[in-house]
């Protein structure tokens, strides 16, 4: 199993890339084989002096911006970490593609080079939330803000593989975000998909805001205008919090004392709600694995989006999410 990675994607490339790609070597029992595509004197640079027989490094000398258009950077950039790494995938050269780049750039020139699982209308990126059972996957988080109903339903259509797949739990329950419970609230694009989820076994209903994290639902969908909203306000909210307690905790000399019995507390919950514990998320309808990782994505988010990588390969998601496709749409 060989992963490409863009070693020169993210706030932090190639720092948290290589360190990331070391990290998941030194912990895994049967090391990865990994690609690290980028600027060769920086990535060596990185590495220290240590050479790694499972790592191999392409020296690419374009990058890509995030001032750069997306849908253009397959063209303009073709010797960049970022379309070298797809074009390995398509090629055969690797299993798998990770970046923390240019989102847009990874969707497009993804999109323009493996193409669609058949059948599907529209590629969707799906987000991991960690609650206090077993989770939950919200779809699509930015990569359509404009959809129609048919491809909501093939969004929770694909999620739920997705769920099953690399979460582990089979048969998830799905939900509809909406502004109300009842199957006629929301805006027409709302009111038809429900109908048409209302035809999926596993569909229970519409999951007002205020009961996303507690609901039935383990699988969460909406177009990608809301998603991302809602995605960006979570981590904007988990920060402040954060720094609201530490505020808190330096105004007085018992705050401090109680802040250190309850560390231990502190410390779980960080490491439960941080994305990093997760990784990034696969493009769920390209066909092949694509993994785009949050933008500050650091060493330990890099390497477990290369641990997801594998669990992807491993459990077959891409074979099984055409198969359930053919199925429910007749191709």
């Amino acid at each position: 199993m060989k992963f490409a990675l863009d070693a020169m994607g993210g706030d932090f490339a190639p720092h948290a890339v290589v360190q990331g790609a070391l990290d998941a070597i030194d912990k895994s029992s049967k090391p990865p084989s990994l690609i690290l595509l980028g600027d060769e004197t920086a990535i060596r640079t990185e590495m220290a002096g240590r050479e790694v027989e499972t790592i191999e490094i392409v020296h690419t000398d374009e990058v890509v911006n995030m001032d750069d258009k997306g849908s253009k950077v397959l063209k303009m950039k073709p010797n960049s970490s970022l379309v070298r790494g797809i074009q390995m995938v398509k090629n055969g050269q690797a299993d798998g593609f990770i970046s923390a780049g240019h989102t847009g750039a990874i969707l497009s020139t993804t999109l323009l080079s493996l193409g669609r699982i058949p059948g599907v209308r529209r590629p969707a990126l799906a987000a991991y939330f960690p609650t206090e059972k077993r989770g939950k996957v919200l779809c699509d988080v930015g990569a359509n803000p404009d959809a129609k109903p048919e491809h909501l339903v093939q969004f929770a259509l694909m999620a739920s593989h997705y769920y099953d797949h690399v979460e582990g739990f089979a048969a998830p329950k799905i939900g509809l975000i909406n502004i109300g419970e009842e199957p006629n609230k929301g805006s027409d694009l709302y009111v038809e998909t429900h109908k048409l989820l209302s035809e999926i076994p596993n569909f229970v209903g519409n999951i007002e805001g205020r009961h996303l994290l507690t609901s039935e639902a383990d699988v969460l969908i909406c177009d990608g205008f809301v998603g991302n909203t809602l995605l960006k306000f979570a981590e904007s909210w988990i920060t402040f919090f954060s720094d609201e307690i530490k505020d808190k905790v330096n105004e007085k000399l018992s705050y401090k004392i109680g802040a250190e019995l309850m560390k231990p507390i502190f410390d779980d919950l960080k490491a439960k709600y941080d994305y990093e514990e997760h990784g990034g998320t696969p493009l769920l309808g390209v066909n092949g694995i694509s993994i785009v990782c949050h933008g500050s994505s650091g060493p330990r988010s890099i390497m477990n989006s290369i641990f997801l990588g594998q669990k992807c390969i491993l459990n077959n998601l891409i074979e099984d999410t055409k198969k359930s496709l053919a199925i429910h749409f007749g191709h």
